[in-house]
């Protein structure tokens, strides 16, 4: 959302409130003081504000004579109003203070004696303490938020800050990342002593931060301040196993070193990449045999799908990352011939193809050293050329389908009659879709059919 489509909504809510009453906070005023100070473009993507000295009784009735206002969070006193389309928080000032371990249990107080400072200074970092008045604009900034965006520099109010919520300390790492500012030496002190912590952390609340790492233009910022601040050994320690392993003249860098100038090279813009980016060689520290990495595409496959699943991301992004990991050493030879290209190409699947092209790209760039030859763009090419002229690639290509090999099957009573299919059908339908490989000219029913006969007649059983 665009700045300026928010004034709107500021003006409405600043004419229902009391003088003085209303603030905006959050990222948003961040966002805004870092596009003064350094020029960054920024969309508003969190809404939130605060309005200070009333109690839930006065704010709700103000609230609802402007539009639908629910009453969310009656511990937080956070209520969800919308108007012009658009659904924004707006809160009474609170306090929290830890009474627990990771984040669970918390002590809250919201009300009308509750100060605007109150209500910063429990936020994670002093950039983010930020809050500006409505409608006249005034930036408060109690705790020295701006010098922090001005200096680049991330920093805690407090050194329990960490303890209080251990998933401010990937928030630092992934706020690095993004913003690409430095954690002050007493954060980073703080982040050390409270990593332990890290591990009560939910696994979706990880991913989340781990996916927004990954979106910057730099991840490896994060992943190193993750490492230098302890958190990288528990969240994610088979990337850290890398650290200090070698490699052979091809790199420039270690294993762990390598994966990060990889993650950086893959595109942003794909999440998918930049996973396979980092779990691509995950495997190589307990595949290392003197300067080989044997099997290593083969087992970091098995390790992706295991660390991916502990975070919870999803089935497909599973699946398609691990598929990458498992073949990005495919061999880029631009003299293949097309029958090699095809089985390729059917094992990797057409739909991941640019994919794998990018992650190699990213491999290359992330090898530290001059890029040798053009094979990989020859073969890409290659590859195109053969997707265009549209072979069979998969069961669904085949120009037969399971209902014609069942109905073979039941005339030779190698089915019962009725019989929907079983394995004996899949089977025959692979050895077909392996036949046409071959040859793509051998996709026309008649023909399919004719080798079916075949296939079931070398299977008595």
């Amino acid at each position: 959302m665009k700045q300026e489509d928010l004034q709107g909504i500021d003006a409405a809510l600043a004419a229902a409130l009391p003088p003085g009453a209303l603030y905006t906070v959050g990222g948003r005023v961040r966002d805004e003081v870092r596009s003064a100070v350094d020029g960054v473009p920024h969309e508003v993507k969190d809404v939130d504000y605060v309005a200070v000295g009333l109690t839930l009784d006065e704010l709700l009735p103000r609230l609802r004579a402007l539009g639908r206002s629910e009453l969310v969070g009656a511990r937080f006193a956070v209520v969800k109003v919308t108007l012009e389309g658009t659904t924004v928080d707006v809160a009474l000032p609170r306090t929290e203070r830890s009474t627990g371990v990771g984040h669970r249990e918390f002590d809250v107080h919201a009300g009308a004696d509750v100060t605007l400072e109150d209500d910063l200074a429990r936020r994670d970092f002093r950039m983010n303490m930020l809050a500006r008045a409505l409608p006249d604009g005034t930036l408060v900034d109690p705790y020295g938020g701006e010098a922090d965006i001005r200096a680049h520099r991330i920093d805690v109010l407090r050194a329990e800050a960490f303890a209080e919520d251990p998933l401010r300390m990937l928030r630092a790492c992934q706020f690095a990342a993004r913003l690409e500012y430095r954690i002050s030496e007493a954060t980073m002190a703080a982040m050390r002593e409270a990593a332990p912590l890290v591990a009560t952390v939910s696994a979706e609340r990880v991913r989340d931060e781990l996916v927004k790492m990954l979106s910057a233009r730099r991840p490896s910022i994060g992943f190193e301040a993750m490492r230098e601040g302890g958190v990288l050994a528990i969240v994610l320690p088979e990337l850290l196993a890398g650290f200090g392993v070698e490699q052979n003249e091809w790199h420039a860098y270690d294993v762990y070193h390598h994966t990060l100038a990889t993650v950086d090279a893959a595109p942003a813009d794909t999440l998918t990449v930049r996973l396979a980016a980092l779990f691509h060689d995950i495997a190589k520290p307990q595949t290392k045999d003197g300067p080989h990495f044997y099997r290593h595409e083969i087992v970091g496959e098995e390790i992706a799908r295991t660390v991916l699943s502990r975070l919870r991301f999803s089935n497909d992004q599973v699946e398609d990352v691990a598929a990458l990991v498992r073949h990005h050493m495919y061999v880029a030879d631009p003299e293949m011939g097309e029958k090699a290209i095809r089985r390729l190409i059917r094992r990797v699947g057409t739909e991941r193809l640019t994919e794998l092209f990018a992650l190699r790209a990213a491999d290359i760039a992330g090898s530290g050293l001059p890029k040798r030859d053009d094979h990989n763009e020859r073969f890409q090419e290659r590859v195109s050329d053969v997707v265009a002229s549209k072979p069979p690639f998969s069961v669904r290509d085949l120009a037969i389908g399971g209902d014609d090999v069942v109905a073979m099957l039941i005339a030779k009573g190698k089915l019962p009659g009725g019989s929907r299919g079983g394995p004996a059908v899949g089977a025959i339908l692979g050895e077909l879709l392996e036949w046409v490989l071959d040859d793509p000219t051998r996709n026309e029913h008649a023909h399919l059919l004719r080798r079916a006969h075949e296939l079931a007649a070398e299977n008595p059983g």
